[in-house]
C-alpha cells in the first residue's frame, strides 16, 4: 500500500522534517538554556541512527522532501556526518541541510561536503567576540568565523547566519550583520526571540521585525527576493548591490502558521507538529508495550478509559 501524502486538515503539505539528533550542546546560549544545569537524556533514550533513518525513509515515502539535522549541537554527536550521508541517499529526499553553532564546523567541513550537504545554517548572535561570549557562555567567536569562511571556500551555498534579535543585548549588532551581506554571500536571518522553555534570558518584550527593519533602514531599501518551493518561513530581501541577502523570521509579529510545512523529530523520538506547542507524539511507543497485563490481580489493576473509545 502506498503511504498517503502528509497533508493536514488545513491542507498544508508537510514536506519538511527537522531532526534533532542530540539534546547536548557545547554552548549555553542565554535565550536557549536556563541558568541552572538541566538533566540530559540518557544515552538509551536518544534515537539511534538506524531509528532516525527508518523514520526519515517513511517520511520521504509520504512526501517529505527536505530534511534538516539539528540539536542541541549536532556535531557533538559521534559520526553525525555518517548520518548526513545516509540521509542524502534516501529516495525522494531532495535536500539535506544542517544547523550548527559553528564551533566545530571547520574541522568537519570536508566530511559535511562529502556527505552531500550543501546548505548550512550557523547560529551567531553577535560580531563582537566579548558579547558573543556573554551570550553563549563560550569564547569561540574566532572558531565560528573561521568555520563560516571555510564553508564559503568549500562551496557550500547558501551559508545562512541565524541571528536571534535580543532586546537590550545585540540591537546594535543588527546593522553590522545586514552590512555583512554587502561584501559576503551570506544569507543573514533575523529571528524574533520566541518564549520557549525556561531560558536564562526571559522574553518580556521581544524585539520584533518592524524594529529590526528600522535598525537597518539606513543601509538602503530592501528589495524582495522570491522564495523557492522548499524554502522556510523567512521573508527574503536584498540590499542594493549586495552579494548576500537578508531574511526575517517573524514568528511573533507575523504568524506564518497558514503556510507552515514542517514537522519536528526530537532526539528522544517525539514527533512535534509545531515548535510553539507542547503537543508531541511518541514514535517509540512500541517500546512501552508491557510483557503482560495485571487485570485480575485486584481492583487497583482496573483499566481506565472506555472500550467504546479504545476499540475491542
Amino acid at each position: 500500500m502506498t503511504p498517503q501524502p502528509l497533508v493536514d486538515q488545513y491542507q498544508r503539505h508537510l514536506n519538511y522534517l527537522r531532526i534533532s539528533i542530540t539534546d547536548r550542546c557545547n554552548l549555553r546560549c542565554v535565550y536557549c538554556m536556563p541558568r541552572e544545569l538541566i538533566p540530559k537524556l540518557d544515552h538509551a533514550e536518544v534515537l539511534r541512527y538506524e531509528e532516525i533513518l527508518r523514520t526519515a525513509a517513511v517520511a520521504a515515502r509520504m512526501g517529505v522532501r527536505k530534511l534538516r539535522v539539528t540539536g542541541g549541537e549536532p556535531l557533538v554527536r559521534r559520526d553525525a556526518c555518517d548520518l548526513l550521508a545516509a540521509l542524502t541517499r534516501l529516495p525522494g529526499i531532495r535536500e539535506v541541510s544542517l544547523t550548527t553553532n559553528g564551533v566545530l564546523l571547520e574541522r568537519h567541513l570536508d566530511a559535511i561536503r562529502a556527505a552531500g550537504v550543501r546548505r548550512i545554517n550557523v547560529s551567531l548572535d553577535s560580531l563582537r567576540p566579548e558579547r558573543y561570549a556573554a551570550i553563549t557562555g563560550g569564547d569561540h567567536f574566532d572558531a565560528v568565523w573561521r568555520g563560516l569562511e571555510a564553508a564559503l571556500d568549500h562551496g557550500l551555498a547558501p551559508v545562512k547566519i541565524n541571528v536571534v534579535a535580543l532586546r537590550g543585548v545585540n540591537e546594535d549588532d543588527l546593522a553590522d550583520f545586514a552590512r555583512l551581506t554587502l561584501t559576503h554571500p551570506f544569507h543573514v536571518r533575523f529571528i524574533e526571540q520566541m518564549p520557549i522553555g525556561q531560558a536564562a534570558l526571559q522574553v518580556e518584550r521581544p524585539l520584533l521585525t518592524p524594529e529590526i527593519r528600522a535598525r537597518i533602514a539606513a543601509l538602503g531599501p530592501l528589495a524582495p527576493v522570491a522564495s523557492a518551493p522548499l524554502d522556510g518561513p523567512a521573508e527574503r530581501c536584498r540590499l542594493p548591490g549586495a552579494v548576500g541577502e537578508i531574511g526575517f523570521i517573524s514568528a511573533i509579529s507575523h504568524h506564518f502558521c497558514a503556510r507552515c510545512n514542517r514537522l519536528r523529530l526530537t532526539a528522544r523520538g517525539g514527533l512535534r507538529p509545531c515548535l510553539l506547542s507542547d503537543r508531541e507524539e511518541d514514535l517509540r511507543a512500541v517500546r512501552h508495550k508491557p510483557s503482560g497485563h495485571l487485570v485480575g490481580a485486584g481492583p487497583e489493576a482496573a483499566v481506565g478509559g472506555q472500550m467504546s473509545a479504545i476499540g475491542g
